[in-house]
């Protein structure tokens, strides 16, 4: 069990933990050795079946679930999420879904450990902390007759078939406002929200990973092959140095840049406010989407004005090249420059960088050997 003085300390549920944000003042006294107490927690059980696959990506799971349970369904519950499904994704698909679990006020979301968490401990220079993990597997996992029949063990249970779900847009002004892709368009045009899309932003600490960025790229890439220009203006928040620094040796910022996209600064950025946003009339109502985690009323630009609504990545980049938020990826064409009507294919992604993680920094590179070597990173 680990806590934090982070919101987002819950992202590390996508690695088996037990991770809870915290105030400042409960944490103190955790360093100093107090115990740290809260109400016991329900228990809220999310089964994943089937695979994901085409538009559909972790992200669209949480969004889904806050479509399911609101913004106070998870209020003093942990959502533990297992099955199949859950197996099938990556572990920093795990961590995003796990991330987002604060916009459902959740106490904190876990997974089970295994392979994928141990490949990516392996792919994180931490081969020695997977090896222990993989001797003792089956006691960092639920135990076999919870999963056999979970609605004995938990206050809750929800049930999602990942081969059937679509990718969602959630928004605007809240993150539980929930809309499959399918009918995103028609509520846009019932509800009167702006049709044209400004800005579309990824990455930042929710989605940012290595394969959220190559999912994205290779639409960058297809609106480069397939002559079509980004519509709205587009831009790239990576999570870290080591995300940064390993996207742009293996060309991914080169894509998005020949896309038209900017990289900003390996930081919240946008996702609290702090960024140029280009607007020539700030009482004017606007949307915006991005893969960040919340979307309440002036939470991006400062603007009360802007409607921001909530995607994956892909999602996000399909939409800024389109530039309109009626736009469906997965039906509709667009004209590119030469005036000839093409369709965007699905997006392909890649779990861990064939060549590895690297980064330039020597301090950067430092602290990571310092935390492969004492095992706190």
């Amino acid at each position: 069990m680990m806590i934090g003085t982070d919101s987002h300390t819950v992202n590390a549920g996508g690695l088996g933990m037990i991770a809870i944000g915290v105030g400042g003042a409960d944490a103190c006294d955790v360093m100093s050795g107090l115990a740290w107490e809260l109400k016991w927690p329900k228990l809220i059980g999310v089964k994943l079946t089937g695979k994901l696959s085409g538009w559909a990506s972790p992200k669209d799971v949480i969004l889904k679930v806050a479509g399911i349970l609101t913004v106070k369904g998870g209020t003093g519950a942990i959502v533990e999420y297992f099955g199949p499904g859950a197996e099938s994704m990556s572990c920093t698909g795990k961590g995003t879904i796990a991330n987002m679990g604060a916009e459902i006020g959740a106490t904190t979301s876990t997974f089970s450990y295994d392979d994928s968490m141990s490949r990516y401990l392996k792919g994180t220079g931490r081969a020695d902390v997977a090896a222990l993990a993989d001797t003792i597997k089956e006691h960092l996992q639920g135990d076999p007759e919870v999963y056999a029949d979970p609605s004995k063990y938990f206050d809750q249970v929800i049930e999602i078939d990942l081969s059937t779900l679509e990718p969602h847009v959630n928004g605007p002004f809240t993150p539980d406002l929930a809309w499959p892709i399918s009918k995103f368009a028609a509520a846009v045009k019932e509800n009167g929200w702006p049709a044209k899309l400004e800005v579309g932003l990824i990455g930042s600490c929710t989605n940012s990973s290595y394969e959220d960025l190559t999912r994205s790229a290779s639409l960058a890439q297809q609106a480069i092959d397939k002559n079509l220009k980004a519509k709205s203006e587009f831009t790239i928040t990576p999570g870290s140095e080591v995300v940064r620094y390993t996207a742009e040796r293996d060309g991914l910022l080169k894509t998005f840049d020949a896309m038209g996209g900017v990289v900003l600064a390996n930081a919240c950025g946008p996702c609290i406010g702090q960024w140029a946003r280009h607007t020539d009339d700030p009482n004017r109502k606007n949307s915006i989407i991005t893969s960040f985690n919340r979307n309440f009323a002036k939470r991006n630009d400062g603007n009360a004005n802007t409607h921001a609504f909530v995607a994956s990545p892909e999602i996000v980049t399909a939409l800024a090249i389109a530039g309109d938020l009626t736009f469906n990826p997965l039906t509709d064409e667009l004209v590119n420059e030469a005036g000839v009507k093409v369709r965007l294919d699905e997006p392909k992604g890649i779990e861990l960088p064939p060549r590895g993680f690297d980064v330039g920094d020597a301090g950067t590179k430092l602290r990571l050997r310092m935390a492969a070597r004492w095992k706190w990173w």
